[in-house]
């Protein structure tokens, strides 16, 4: 008999022990984990994408103003040229033997001049004696002027044509580097009708401009001076840095997409930028350091009424609401808080086992982070979601507790 006491006595304990694991296990399963972060200070910047072309600073064309064939180019792609510097020649062949002719003409006309002023002053001495009329004094002095003319006429055509032979040989404007080439050796060059371009050369290739165009929708936001952040292909890992130094206000339509060419200054001390690369462009348009950081979903969270049974929720007085509510009336009547009212949210901060409902003023967003004016602290562990892999997995923020007043708009928070 006792020995079937004992044996009941200890069945009962194994049941007993059995009920509260199996009880424990399912509580424990029960249990909802929070995501949590705490808020940390850093940096926060709004941008405005756009695309755009690197080129260099200023570029000169090259052209040549008499026709004729190339005789010799003395530079190629990529050279460095000084300003100054033989580019190339052109065939001066017909060029001087124009100028000889010209200078023999020249001879020739001084010649006639110098026989006419003699003929002048022998006419002036006898005319002066009396031994001819006027009219023969007045054809001498005509025949004079004449021929001077013709000399100073002849010495103008000399000029032009040594100008001409002058042209036949293509200097550098300018200190830079050839990025073009466009003729070769024998190659004719007809200028009749308009001059043709033989080389292009930038000025200083240690500095580039990015032509971006930005969307009609983002360019009120963009500002002469305003820091840029760009990448191109060459270097998808490298971020290069430059400055907004023109708005342009001719617009470009493409396809009912309207643009305005912004002109971007870029650094290029080691040369890596080259004319003609595709630079994917970020306009820093607003910009704050130091702030306090939350991910931007901590401001859309709401407890659901399985948290209920696991956390003690004190969301916001309606009371203290109100006099915020009051408050902010009177600052929009004042002018003074504006920004501060629009930029309204609500977070939950967990506290142990206590989720508090706080209200914070938010600055800058990127859709990612979002800027801590007041409201929180470094300190506070800021409930961003529910872990969906713990607990029973049907929590939902959607899921709500009647006794937790609804989330307003973005604006309203």
């Amino acid at each position: 008999m006792k020995k079937q006491t004992l044996i009941i006595v200890i069945i009962s304990m194994i049941a007993l022990a059995a009920l509260s694991w199996i009880i424990n296990f399912k509580e424990k399963r029960n249990l909802v984990e929070l995501l949590t972060e705490k808020p940390s200070f850093g940096s926060l910047s709004k941008t405005v994408t756009a695309t755009g072309t690197l080129q260099p600073v200023d570029t000169v064309a090259i052209g040549a103003q008499v026709s004729g064939t190339i005789k010799n180019i003395f530079v190629d792609f990529n050279s460095v040229v000084k300003k100054g510097q033989l580019l190339a020649e052109l065939d001066p062949v017909l060029f001087l033997a124009q100028e000889h002719q010209i200078e023999a003409n020249l001879q020739q006309a001084k010649a006639n001049f110098a026989y006419q002023a003699a003929n002048y002053n022998r006419q002036q001495q006898l005319y002066n004696a009396g031994a001819i009329s006027k009219a023969e004094i007045e054809t001498a002095t005509y025949q004079y002027r004449a021929a001077q003319d013709n000399v100073n006429s002849i010495l103008s055509q000399l000029r032009a044509a040594q100008k001409s032979l002058s042209f036949t040989r293509i200097y550098s404007p300018i200190d830079g580097t050839v990025l073009t080439r466009n003729i070769s050796v024998g190659q004719t060059v007809a200028a009749s009708f308009n001059t043709p371009t033989l080389f292009s050369i930038a000025n200083d290739l240690t500095h580039m401009q990015v032509r971006a165009s930005v969307d009609e929708a983002d360019i009120g936001m963009v500002q002469k001076g305003q820091r840029v952040k760009f990448t191109v292909d060459a270097y998808p890992d490298e971020i290069f840095y430059g400055t907004v130094e023109e708005i342009r206000l001719e617009p470009s339509v493409t396809a009912n997409v309207v643009t305005y060419t912004t002109i971007i200054e870029a650094d290029n001390a080691n040369l890596k930028l080259k004319p003609g690369m595709t630079a994917n462009i970020d306009i820093v348009t607003q910009e704050q350091d130091n702030v306090l950081l939350i991910p931007q979903i901590a401001t859309q969270f709401v407890p659901g009424m399985s948290l209920s049974k696991q956390f003690m929720i004190r969301p916001l007085m309606p009371g203290a609401h109100q006099q915020r509510s009051a408050n902010n009336k009177s600052g929009m009547k004042a002018g003074n808080h504006f920004s501060m009212i629009s930029n309204q949210a609500r977070v939950w901060v967990k506290k142990g086992d206590t989720l508090v409902q706080k209200q914070i003023i938010t600055g800058l967003s990127n859709d990612v982070q979002e800027a801590v004016i007041k409201g929180l602290s470094p300190d506070d562990l800021v409930v961003t979601s529910i872990n969906a892999n713990k607990g029973p997995g049907k929590a939902s923020t959607e899921e709500r507790s009647p006794f937790i007043p609804t989330r307003s708009s973005r604006n309203g928070r």
